[in-house]
Parts: structure tokens; C-alpha cells; sequence
């Protein structure tokens, strides 16, 4: 028997103006506890303005959003379980990291001492520097160990860790899931780099233009759509009457991205057409669905094969 999942975050028809720009339009989903969500989509798509109003950092123009069934804003219980960490965060400017951690301890009550004190040592974070004269990177790190160390039941990442190298990224990664594992909690998680999160996120929420474009189980995603390679005519031929998202051409090659799963009849096909299945990356799906939405046709993209 299954068991039945909790629901955290409810968002009914949330729409956000600002003047003649709507920059969420009619948005409605669901959040479950204790599970990792991607966030996803460009930028300008709407999904920091969604996470702000989920905080009561923003307001919205019309629709509902309920955080553990209330209302969040001016709510003191719900936004203590809550924590929002972004780039673009600031902080007084005689500020230490010790500063800012020691405040961190005082509002989220799940606040873990401990953990933050790896993170520190993990990130190499200078202690006695100021935050602003901290490099990019730190500044990243300040706002990672604070998003993992409170221990919210709830923890927005909102491309905080865009400063750091790809050591520092791994090191995020690794220290957010294995403290995820031993304190599970709700993550948000919104990024640009899709496939270096992939294999952190169970659900995909993807945002475009202010609305839902896709809301799916990750595996799921994963298997709804496949690369067909090989000789043009040959692909060609497979591909017609299917939904094609993405074409590339290298002569007489042909990479031809198409939606759907693949049944063991189209697998057959495939081989005895001698073309190729190549899988399709979460961010090649992403990318490319959201291209097809919006009218963009790449029909042939002249050059190398990627």
C-alpha cells in the first residue's frame, strides 16, 4: 500500500504584474515534503518572482499560495520554517560570515552548528573577512552553508552557488544530499545548470514565459524523448508523423530529437534502418521543449553534431 504523500505548498492561479508585464501567468502547483524539486528555466522566466511570493518577499497580483495550509506573508510561524537563499542577498556592511551564521542560529530553529562549521571548512570560507570584501565565490558559499546548515523544512535555492568553481559546485551538491538523507526536508531548486543538478532533483517544474511547461517526475522526463542518429533519409523517414523538437545536420547526418517513448517496434526499426538511439541529456530536453513551445524551430543547425 502506498503511502500517501504530504502537501506543503499549494499555488492556485498565482499571477504576478508588474505594469504591462506579466511575470507569472495563472501558475498552479503542489509541492510534496521531503522531496527535491528543479526549478528550471531562463532567465526572466518567472521563478524567482514564484519563490519570492512563496516567502512573502513579493506579493502577488491575483491567486492563492498556501505554505503548510496558511498564508505565508506576515505569517512568523510559517516563514521560520522557511529559508530563501539567493545571490543577490545582502548584509550590513561591517558584516563577518560569523555574523551572519550567529543570526542564521537565532531564526531557523532546525539550525544545525555542527554542519555549518564543516561547511565552512569544506567551502574554506575566511571567517575574519568581511562579507563585502568576500570574493563571488564566498559570498556563494555564505548563502550555501546557511541554506543547508538551517535545516528548514523548506529551503529555496535560488542560483546561489553561481559564483562558485566546479570544485565548490561538487562539494554543494554532495554536502546538500547527504545532509538531505540524514535530515530529509523540502528543496527547492532553481538553476541554469540543469544537468549538474540532475541527478540531485526527484521532480521537474519547469517555468517559461510566467507559466508551467512541464511538472513531471524526473525519470519520467528522462524518458520522453530520445536523439535518432544516422543517414538523413533514413532518420527522416523514422521521424515522420512524430513530434520532432530539435534537428542538426552534418552533411548527410542527421541528429533528429523526437518526443515520445520508444517501443520495442520503434527499437526494431531503428536497427534495421541502421540508424543510432542517443539519449537525451535533462537539459537537451529542457531546452529544446521549451524552444518548441515558443515557436523556435532550429530545423537545421548546420555544424557539429553535440
Amino acid at each position: 500500500m502506498t503511502t500517501p504523500t504530504e502537501t506543503v505548498i499549494e499555488v492556485a492561479g498565482l499571477t504576478k504584474r508588474y505594469r504591462d508585464t506579466v511575470a507569472v501567468d495563472d501558475v498552479s502547483f503542489a509541492i510534496e515534503k521531503d522531496r527535491i524539486y528543479g526549478l528550471l528555466g531562463r532567465n526572466g522566466a518567472g521563478k524567482t518572482t514564484v519563490m519570492s511570493i512563496l516567502t512573502a518577499q513579493n506579493f502577488a497580483t491575483s491567486g492563492d499560495v498556501r505554505v503548510f495550509g496558511q498564508h505565508p506573508y506576515e505569517n512568523a510561524k510559517v516563514l521560520r520554517r522557511m529559508c530563501f537563499v539567493r545571490e543577490s542577498q545582502r548584509y550590513p556592511d561591517d558584516a563577518l560570515p560569523s555574523h551572519a551564521f550567529a543570526t542564521a542560529r537565532l531564526f531557523f530553529p532546525r539550525w544545525n552548528q555542527e554542519l555549518a562549521d564543516r561547511l565552512v571548512a569544506d567551502f574554506q570560507l575566511p571567517m575574519r573577512k568581511r562579507i563585502k570584501k568576500l570574493s563571488r565565490g564566498q559570498l556563494s558559499a555564505v548563502g550555501v552553508i546557511i541554506g543547508i546548515a538551517s535545516r528548514a523544512e523548506i529551503t529555496f535555492f535560488d542560483e546561489p552557488y553561481l559564483g562558485l568553481d566546479a570544485v565548490a559546485r561538487q562539494i554543494f551538491y554532495d554536502r546538500l544530499l547527504e545532509d538531505y538523507t540524514e535530515a530529509p526536508r523540502t528543496v527547492i531548486l532553481s538553476s541554469h545548470l540543469i544537468d549538474e543538478v540532475a541527478n540531485l532533483i526527484e521532480r521537474v517544474l519547469v517555468i517559461d514565459r510566467g507559466r508551467i511547461l512541464m511538472n513531471e517526475e524526473t525519470d519520467a522526463v528522462r524518458d520522453r524523448a530520445a536523439n535518432i542518429v544516422g543517414e538523413t533519409a533514413a532518420v527522416e523517414a523514422f521521424v515522420r508523423g512524430r513530434e520532432v523538437i530539435h534537428r542538426e545536420s552534418l552533411g548527410h547526418v542527421s541528429s533528429v530529437t523526437v518526443l515520445g517513448a520508444l517501443t520495442d517496434d520503434d527499437r526494431r526499426e531503428v536497427a534495421a534502418s541502421g540508424l543510432d538511439i542517443a539519449p537525451v541529456s535533462l537539459q537537451q530536453l529542457i531546452v529544446r521543449t521549451t524552444q518548441h513551445a515558443n515557436g523556435e524551430h532550429p530545423s537545421t543547425q548546420e555544424g557539429a553534431l553535440r
